[in-house]
């Protein structure tokens, strides 16, 4: 089977040779400089698709390179440096402080919208759904070239790509809640107005290319739940997902995706009824087991599941919970994968075993 054809079959739960192998979450930085200090050999420093070549991995989905988040696309603006962090505004308009000495997530200092006109600007000037920089760039070659490779094609990414995901991108974590009740008509307006810009671009790409899969950027949970309630789910974003899954319907795209933290069991009802066909990265630290989802959702796909802590013990472990998820495997529609990207904590050797281990396992359900 072709990677386009293992992933769809898979997703899909139609017949299939064996669950695609990716290594789908990168490194951390740090990560990457832990093992070259290890022995990792040196032409595969900080490049990931040379990893997987090394692993001998299947190709995941090809994400178009079209812009669906602002538009045209900011340079970043250093607001401060010094030895130990730097301050700067991204492309979003967020002002973040990220520290240089290690990985960890920003320090998020101010968002762009803190009230209806600046909502209202930044939608004049940054979310134009029918700018011309949006299908800009040679994306229709990049594109025909993965569809030879017999890759997948995959609209939507991190964190262009969030109908919850853009309002918290826009706000703020705490801000964003707020709305949802003291303004409940720009969350509305955001949601809708981001959908418009999306499916805009997404009726001109489909005039050239074939898309495999839309995928939403939400994280919109943590380890005690979800951030809103599934009638909130239902209220302002089910409609959005609507209009996606509807086009995506009549455009022939087979597969919905939802990327979020945290433990989402609350959502789930809501997301499947939206459309939603495929859910991840189901992270264990949060409370997320496969092998529950599996048999409460016997028709959604999963993508993840492995609890990336196991992998910083010893190859005994590493083992262990690759055994762990093999029910889920066994019972099809999962892909397994680490629950989030590799931190530091995890040795250049282990990684090679859980690597090994793991191809092995796979391809051992096409019997070699």
């Amino acid at each position: 089977m072709t990677d386009r054809e293992r992933f769809l079959a898979c997703i899909l739960g139609q017949p299939v040779d064996r669950p695609p192998f990716y290594l789908f979450w990168g490194p951390w930085g740090s990560t990457w400089t832990r093992w070259r200090n290890e022995g990792m050999p040196a032409h595969l420093y900080g490049d990931w698709s040379a990893l997987r070549r090394h692993f001998k991995t299947d190709v995941p989905p090809f994400n178009i390179p079209v812009n669906i988040g602002p538009c045209p696309r900011p340079p970043w603006k250093i607001l401060s440096e010094n030895d130990q962090e730097i301050v700067r505004i991204d492309d979003w308009g967020i002002t973040r402080r990220d520290l240089k000495t290690t990985d960890s997530m920003p320090e998020w200092v101010a968002y762009p919208v803190k009230s209806r006109d600046d909502w209202q600007r930044i939608k004049r000037e940054k979310f134009d759904p029918h700018h011309p920089d949006r299908l800009a760039g040679n994306w229709k070659q990049a594109c025909a070239a993965a569809m030879d490779q017999g890759r997948a094609l995959q609209f939507g990414y991190y964190p262009d790509s969030g109908i919850f995901g853009s309002v918290r991108w826009l706000l703020g974590d705490e801000e964003c809640l707020v709305a949802f009740y003291e303004d409940p008509d720009m969350v509305h307006d955001i949601m809708n107005h981001m959908t418009t810009v999306w499916l805009t671009v997404l009726e001109e790409v489909v005039k050239h290319v074939r898309v495999d899969h839309f995928h939403f950027w939400e994280d919109m949970a943590g380890r005690a739940g979800p951030l809103i309630s599934p009638a909130m789910f239902t209220e302002f974003m089910t409609p959005c997902y609507r209009r996606v899954i509807e086009a995506c319907q009549r455009h022939h795209i087979p597969v919905r995706s939802v990327d979020t933290d945290g433990f989402p069991d609350l959502l789930l009802d809501p997301m499947i009824a939206a459309g939603i066909n495929l859910l991840l990265p189901f992270e264990v630290a949060a409370g997320c087991d496969v092998n529950l989802y599996r048999k409460k959702y016997p028709h959604l796909g999963m993508l993840g599941g492995i609890d990336k802590r196991q992998l910083a013990k010893d190859p005994a472990a590493i083992d262990a919970e690759l055994a762990r998820i093999r029910p889920a495997i066994l019972a099809g529609r999962y892909i397994p994968e680490t629950d989030h990207l590799i931190p530091p904590d995890i040795s250049w050797s282990n990684f090679e075993h859980y690597a090994h281990a793991h191809r092995k396992m796979i391809h051992a359900l096409a019997g070699g």
